[in-house]
């Protein structure tokens, strides 16, 4: 895994926890801790990465930055929404996931343990 890759992993992992500390991040990707913080300090310079230190400490991506959201149009997701009538619970749960994802807002009727 190169560096472009590794960072592009950290954010990742980091829009799915929305928190994890440097330890578990640098086990994870097969890496030093002090790779981990480089890595963070590069990749802060263009997200919105906070770190903070101490028993509740660790790598946190601000909430508010998700770069993917709003990617479907209306009509995109009106018809992804539509699917959900006709889909199985397999099938459900992944165009609700894209949907949250990629869309607006959560669309109505669709039902997930999430």
């Amino acid at each position: 895994m190169n560096v472009r890759e590794r960072q592009a992993e950290i954010i990742r992992i980091l829009m799915g926890r929305k928190n994890e500390t440097v330890p578990r991040l640098a086990m994870e990707l097969g890496v030093s801790k002090n790779t981990v913080y480089r890595d963070i300090d590069s990749l802060s310079l263009d997200y919105p990465i906070v770190t903070q230190q101490g028993n509740c400490g660790g790598v946190t991506l601000m909430d508010w930055r998700h770069p993917h959201k709003n990617l479907f149009s209306k009509e995109q997701q009106r018809v992804l929404t539509e699917l959900l009538s006709v889909a199985d619970k397999h099938q459900s749960e992944i165009l609700l996931g894209l949907i949250s994802a990629y869309g607006t807002k959560r669309p109505e009727g669709g039902e997930t343990d999430k």
